[in-house]
């Protein structure tokens, strides 16, 4: 499958492009904000780089596409206003231009306690809740991973993944297994129309997958 990657410069989008270029019936597209973005993401394995910015309009990047991986998000260090805007409603417009397109599968890449937004971080987790609720919504195949705290350390392969986790304060999952995790749904039917919440355990990937 031809599949596009939103947020390809960020830590996990780049670990995304990287395991699709290793895959080898898989292709990633990588969308990009900034022409000076490209160059390391084509050597990352990325086949083309495509200019688009979230808060704007992105229907462009997803013509051609069989599959979309959405990891971007504006940061922690921007507001209320901003999160909207990248996270939840330039996620809405990725969907609604993937329904539009016939896409195959969306992957979005979302967060553990999203479904229950509180403290510090309430508008980020509301953002993605309604980012998550619209893909649900919308008739595509899709795939919902909330991982939990997000590690760099050395991805082990081995995970745990089901609807609701318990003490998922407790534990984590490295940004390169949460890629990977990503990138197995794509081939797993098992994987389609699931909303999962993930961390390190025990578990192969793709074993993980088909035990839901």
């Amino acid at each position: 499958m031809d599949v596009l990657v939103i947020g390809a410069n960020g830590h996990t989008g780049r670990l995304l492009v990287e395991q699709l270029a290793a895959h080898p019936e898989h292709t990633p597209h990588a969308m990009v904000r900034e022409v000076s973005q490209a160059d390391e993401l084509k050597k990352l394995g990325a086949a083309s780089t495509i200019l688009a910015d979230l808060e704007e309009n992105t229907a462009v990047a997803l013509k051609g596409m069989d599959a979309v991986m959405f990891a971007a998000g504006s940061g922690s260090s921007t507001g209320p206003e901003k999160t909207v805007s990248v996270d939840q409603q330039g996620a809405k417009k990725t969907i609604d231009s993937a329904r539009v397109q016939d896409v195959q599968h969306y992957v979005m890449l979302s967060g553990i306690g999203v479904d229950n937004p509180q403290g510090p971080i309430k508008h980020y987790a509301e953002a993605k809740l309604n980012a998550d609720k619209h893909l649900q919504s919308s008739g595509l195949p899709y795939t919902i991973v909330r991982p939990g705290k997000l590690t760099f350390d050395k991805g082990t392969g081995k995970i745990e993944l089901a609807e609701k986790l318990s003490s998922p304060e407790e534990r984590d999952i490295s940004r390169e297994d949460v890629a990977r995790t990503m990138v197995a749904a794509l081939d797993i039917e098992n994987a389609r129309g699931q909303t999962v919440e993930l961390l390190a355990g025990d578990t192969d990937i793709h074993e993980a997958w088909k035990a839901l």
